[in-house]
């Protein structure tokens, strides 16, 4: 394989740039020539494409977001705007194609796999952590970590002032962030759209952890399964605290990526390099048990997301 083209689709992640440097010179040191597509699938179909050298990836993997920007993309679900998308592939040679992305980008992917044969690998770059085949999204510890760091800020001026804080976090369907950050903050409730709750119960719970003497409450609530401003609006009608909302937003989908991302993108960005090298695609990569494994990229997006129970439960032992 002599040309690769390189794209990062969908919702922002930190490490995307650390996955695109690890492609791009793991690329040409195997004496490929690599084109960046910028904005995602609207810049493959709009031919926004660029040919990228090894200075164009210098020091950017220490930056947040993507220096190919990204953007969601409704002509990848018409058969006509795949087959823009391929024309265009076709147009520079592109022999192969590394996707970055989530659920979403990984769908597109299998479209230009199924039906025009196009060699495709996709790396997972989202902060969700929803994707089953793979331990750890790109991007996910660095949202977690950005998540910690807010809450902690939030817990020191809620103490000051006796309050209770419910902070809503992203994750769409999947509750992971709000259940790593809720562990490592010692939150007293986390709310998941995995797992019924009471709002009765978390009300009863702060209200004991009260009378034990503490002074400051913590309730983490994933956007899946219940909006943060409702959670509070609901805790107030039950408690006779001061209680506050906050959402962490978008700020989890910046800032500089953690060390744990920056070398998940490089070991990712090597392995697609490596799998069209051997002309090998239709593929999507991952880590488990801190390996790199890839996986068939038909049979990684029809797998459904299992919640870790396990962890779960952890959570429960040392809150609630």
């Amino acid at each position: 394989m002599k040309r690769i083209g390189l794209l990062t689709s969908g919702g922002d992640a930190p490490g995307m740039n650390a996955a695109i440097r690890a492609v791009v010179r793991s690329a040409i040191n195997s004496g490929m020539e690599v084109f960046g597509i910028r904005r995602g699938y609207a810049g493959l179909i709009e031919d926004d494409v660029i040919p990228m050298d090894k200075m164009s990836v210098s020091g950017i993997s220490a930056r947040g977001g993507t220096i190919l920007r990204t953007a969601r993309c409704l002509e990848m679900l018409e058969k006509e705007g795949r087959e823009r998308a391929v024309a265009t592939l076709k147009k520079y040679g592109i022999e192969g194609l590394v996707v970055i992305g989530g659920d979403g980008s990984f769908h597109g992917a299998k479209c230009l796999t199924e039906e025009f044969g196009i060699l495709t690998v996709g790396i997972p770059g989202t902060i969700d952590n929803d994707l089953e085949y793979t331990d750890f999204t790109l991007g996910f510890d660095s949202a977690v970590n950005t998540c910690i760091n807010a809450i902690g800020n939030l817990q020191d001026t809620m103490l000051s002032h006796e309050r209770v804080c419910v902070v809503e976090v992203m994750g769409r369907r999947c509750g992971d962030i709000a259940l790593y950050a809720g562990i490592a903050t010692g939150a007293d409730a986390v709310l998941l759209p995995e797992e019924p709750f009471d709002m009765k119960k978390v009300a009863a719970h702060i209200e004991e952890t009260r009378k034990m003497g503490k002074l400051v409450n913590t309730v983490i609530v994933a956007e899946g399964a219940i909006t943060g401003e409702e959670c509070a609006k609901q805790l107030k009608g039950l408690l006779p605290y001061d209680i506050r909302f906050n959402c962490i937003g978008h700020i989890q989908r910046g800032g500089t990526p953690t060390m744990a991302d920056r070398i998940l993108g490089a070991r990712l960005g090597v392995r697609a390099v490596e799998l069209l090298g051997s002309g090998v695609g239709n593929r999507v990569i991952g880590i488990r048990k801190n390996a790199v494994v890839d996986m068939d990229i038909i049979e990684a997006v029809s797998l459904q997301k299992t919640f870790d129970s396990a962890l779960y439960n952890t959570l429960q032992m040392i809150t609630m």
